[in-house]
């Protein structure tokens, strides 16, 4: 088996591929996109999943488990995979992150929301808390143009930050925002690596059949 041989390199690139192409189109999109900490993740773990493959999992798959299961050992190992990463986010504090928006967009249409679901709602500097929802979070901005919402602190209310996604939600429907060179960019970037995993793929079928065969035990 080659080092880089064209299936190795499709099953590494492409998800993360994928995702690039989605988050460059997330970035050169003009309206708000607000998602949780544990969605993202989820679509960054699937994005890695590829490398995950190549790497860690066909450089220690146990032999006795590869001999014994055949290609039904990819299953096991993927869904191992699949547990670890549901752990890490259900470990994961509360965390709310919003697309193309400007932190001087945001603060009002923040301030004005918190203050109608939350009378007793505090600032200070960046953090807020709220004590009728039980959230304490600080803002977070970024050089991407976005915004992210973090919990400060353990003792969180997951049906409060629910309602806090909701109605930022549906205040941010009106915003827009100007189209962020960045995104394009990564969209640039995420088809020529389409392109050079069609390209290799479609120009080496017998080493693909061949790595393919390899890596099910067939």
């Amino acid at each position: 088996m080659q080092l880089f041989d064209p299936l190795h390199f499709v099953i590494g690139v492409g998800p993360l591929a994928v995702y690039l192409l989605l988050i460059g189109i997330l970035n050169y999109s003009r309206k708000p996109f607000i998602t949780t900490g544990g969605r993202d993740a989820s679509a960054l773990s699937v994005a890695i999943a590829g490398l995950v493959i190549v790497g860690p999992m066909e450089l220690f798959m146990p032999p006795a488990a590869a001999d014994r299961f055949a290609g039904f050992v990819w299953l096991l190992l993927l869904m191992f995979y699949g547990l670890c990463v549901s752990l890490v986010i259900l470990l994961m504090r509360p965390r709310l992150i919003i697309y193309n928006v400007t932190i001087d967009q945001l603060r009002p249409l923040l301030m004005k929301i918190v203050h109608e679901i939350d009378k007793e709602s505090r600032w200070a500097g960046d953090s807020l808390t709220m004590p009728s929802l039980k959230i304490q979070l600080h803002v977070e901005t970024s050089p991407l143009r976005h915004v992210q919402l973090v919990s400060s602190g353990p003792n969180q209310n997951l049906d409060g930050w629910q309602v806090l996604e909701a109605r930022l939600s549906e205040a941010l429907k009106p915003i827009r925002s100007t189209r962020n060179p960045v995104g394009l960019g990564m969209i640039i970037v995420a088809g020529l690596m389409g392109m050079t995993c069609t390209i290799w793929m479609l120009s080496n079928p017998d080493s693909v059949a061949q790595s393919l065969s390899e890596m099910l035990r067939l």
